[in-house]
């Protein structure tokens, strides 16, 4: 019995159980699982909903995170669409989730190679700080392709300790501090 709870073994056990307590903690963000409620594993798909103003024809943009291809948006100089952000976990909107911690969530929209303004709209998506996170947006394109290979990198952020949604260099939007949830390209085109 003494062989069994000798002091190397004890420092043995202790460190074993030291490796997987931190193994555990450093993948979760933040420390907790509970913490975030939308954990970025968990995002597979970002689907933009984009209408040309004028029109009812809806088309339907879907970035598959993680699986490569790149779906291309084709956008008219001069017109102004209305621009709707769904996020979906396998068949499951997680949409709703964004809402329900829409003090914890912004949406950045970048593109770099285009001269688009972009206009969040009312969806349900007002924040503590009166701004809006960005699931419904209008975007009023001046010139969509504005140099090679245009595209929109579109961000969500997760706690972010502020937000501004004014234009920055190429981007609608910015925030300090914060982590990607998830994020999704969509090529270009006219």
């Amino acid at each position: 019995m003494n062989k069994l709870f000798n002091t190397k073994n004890i420092i043995k056990l202790l460190a074993a159980l030291f490796i997987t307590v931190t193994t555990v903690i450093s993948c979760q963000r933040n420390g907790s699982a509970e913490e975030d409620d939308l954990p970025q594993e968990e995002l597979t798909n970002i689907v933009l909903l984009v209408t040309e103003e004028g029109t009812t024809n809806t088309i339907s943009y879907d970035y598959s995170i993680g699986a490569g291809g790149t779906p291309t948006i084709p956008l008219k100089d001069g017109k102004s669409y209305t621009v709707e952000a769904k996020f979906r976990n396998g068949n499951e909107d997680a949409t709703k989730e964004i809402i329900e911690a829409k003090n914890e969530h912004f949406l950045i929209f970048d593109f770099p190679k285009s001269n688009i303004t972009v206009e969040r709209q009312d969806g349900g998506d007002l924040r503590g700080d009166g701004k809006r996170v960005g699931l419904r947006t209008k975007w009023t394109v001046v010139k969509a392709v504005n140099g090679e290979a245009p595209f929109l990198k579109l961000t969500l952020i997760h706690s972010p300790q502020s937000v501004n949604d004014a234009k920055s260099g190429t981007a609608w939007g910015s925030v300090t501090g914060g982590e990607t949830d998830a994020e999704a390209k969509y090529n270009l085109s006219n």
